[in-house]
């Protein structure tokens, strides 16, 4: 059997933890941390930046790749603050968000997802609080709704995507709309298939060892470039966007949620920017 792993983003799975019939289509939390990083290298306007996340492995690893990143890219931004708060238990943010408010800082990063996304976000928005965001999953169900107009300009998110991105995957992000009324938030689900597909009409077949051995290395043009499963680890190498929370326009005109407002692209790092070392030491059939 193959674990075709579209969204699970711990880096162990791809390291000490990597296995042969796992292979990550995301790009891992280390991955989408250096090209923040890398963006936020050249914005002059972070100084102080609060790292605020949950508390499970995932928002551990933001923080410690976030500072370990920023010590060598930035050391002169000041952290001032850095907060693990129970994963999706905190319905009120207001003593986080007067916690960031009292650092004096002037960006936050942020792993949320989900309600502790919206509800961060929420409570920044009703407090006032005039600060940078920087997130992992802004598209996220519910985020765009609680983000709306007052976070226009202050919410940028890193992926492997965004909403505009035309060509076939718009295609698939009206389609779904159109049949679920809802958006699609995953679409790193198109590599999935487009893989899978591709690795079926090379070997003639649907043998998960043959599949797996034609997955090894594969490359395919996709909707952020070329991307390759690494063979090493296979982890899915592959072009990252930093986009910004805006009101939607002709250029960018998808309507997440029905805000209005959409994620429109500042930022692009092709997929070598992004690449880190992996340790996994695969064992293979």
């Amino acid at each position: 059997m193959l674990y075709l792993n579209y969204a699970a983003v711990d880096p162990d799975l791809t390291n000490s933890k990597c296995s042969y019939w796992h292979f990550r289509l995301d790009a891992d939390t280390s991955m989408k941390m250096e090209a923040l990083t890398t963006w936020m290298k050249d914005q002059a306007d972070i100084k102080k930046v609060y790292i605020l996340g949950q508390n499970y492995a995932h928002g551990v690893q933001v923080s410690k790749f976030a500072k370990e990143n920023l010590k060598t890219k930035r050391p002169d931004i000041q952290i001032v603050g850095d907060d693990l708060h129970p994963l999706a238990q905190v319905r009120d943010f207001s003593p986080y968000i007067a916690k960031i408010k009292a650092s004096g800082a002037d960006t936050v990063i942020t792993g949320n997802w989900g309600s502790d996304l919206s509800l961060l976000i929420k409570a920044a928005n009703d407090s006032g609080l005039d600060v940078k965001f920087l997130t992992y999953y802004a598209f996220g169900t519910g985020t765009p709704t609680a983000m709306g107009a007052t976070s226009a300009g202050k919410i940028y998110t890193v992926a492997y995507g965004h909403y505009n991105m035309g060509g076939e995957i718009q295609k698939l992000l009206a389609g779904y709309k159109k049949k679920m009324n809802d958006d699609l938030t995953q679409s790193s689900i198109y590599h999935t298939f487009a893989l899978l597909d591709a690795a079926f009409v090379q070997t003639r077949s649907t043998d998960p060892v043959k599949v797996a051995a034609a997955l090894e290395g594969m490359k395919i043009k996709s909707f952020n470039g070329e991307v390759e499963v690494r063979k090493a680890d296979h982890q899915l190498q592959q072009g990252l966007y930093i986009s910004r929370w805006e009101k939607a326009s002709a250029k960018y005109p998808y309507d997440a949620e029905n805000t209005g407002y959409t994620n429109v692209p500042v930022k692009y790092y092709e997929s070598y920017v992004a690449s880190t070392p992996t340790t996994c030491q695969m064992k293979r059939p």
